[in-house]
């Protein structure tokens, strides 16, 4: 039986009603939203610096800083979860590797940042030990922020002379597995191996000193 001309209306309303709503329903996006790239809490890439601390920039603040020397390979076997890390040397801008550096000579290594108070009072008590301690153990330091010109600043201000390298991506931090605190001071062993972390502020050489004689046997 053929359908009545009203059966057939009827029947070409609800496929134009159905093509209407599939078209207005909502549907998930092919293109995800990227949310923002800028400020804090995205999910950039860290970087070792920023780009606008080029050689030509910080120039004036490493003259002004006059920093010692970063660590210069001392032939032994670089070993430890700092082995084959290579650094930016906060002092001079030359690239080095930390764990050649430090090789075969017990290291006290500092992770640090400009922005950090407790940090502030221990540098220059870092430096007063390594003074003390002379050439027995290697005292360096790591600046964990990427802004470097920032950290030449603070270490004017605070008179620290102190060699250390930049690590804005914090790379030293997760090698040694250290909190995500600062400051915090990595005693190393003269083989490269981690003998302990330290995730607290230091007032006085006579307290660094009793944890290098501890965990690295070395007295000053």
């Amino acid at each position: 039986m053929r359908p009545s001309s009203a059966g057939r209306w009827s029947l070409a309303a609800l496929v134009v009603v159905i093509a209407l709503i599939v078209a207005i329903w909502p549907r998930d996006s092919d293109t995800p939203d990227p949310g923002p790239t800028d400020g804090p809490g995205t999910s950039a890439a860290p970087v070792d610096r920023r780009p606008q601390d080029d050689a030509q920039a910080l120039a004036p603040l490493r003259a002004a800083a006059d920093l010692l020397p970063c660590p210069a390979p001392t032939g032994a076997p670089p070993q430890g979860p700092l082995a084959g890390s290579v650094f930016e040397c906060v002092g001079d801008g030359s690239a080095v590797d930390l764990a050649a550096g430090l090789a075969g000579r017990p290291a006290v290594i500092n992770l640090w940042a400009w922005w950090c108070a407790p940090c502030a009072e221990e540098l220059p008590v870092l430096e007063e030990y390594a003074q003390r301690v002379g050439d027995a153990v290697s005292v360096v330091t790591v600046h964990t922020d990427p802004n470097e010109a920032n950290a030449l600043d603070r270490l004017i201000q605070y008179d620290v002379r102190l060699p250390g390298v930049q690590d804005g991506s914090g790379r030293v931090q997760a090698a040694v597995a250290a909190p995500a605190v600062l400051p915090v001071t990595v005693l190393v062993r003269a083989d490269g191996s981690v003998a302990e972390v330290l995730p607290q502020p230091f007032r006085s050489a006579d307290e660094v000193a009793e944890v290098v004689e501890t965990h690295l046997g070395v007295v000053a």
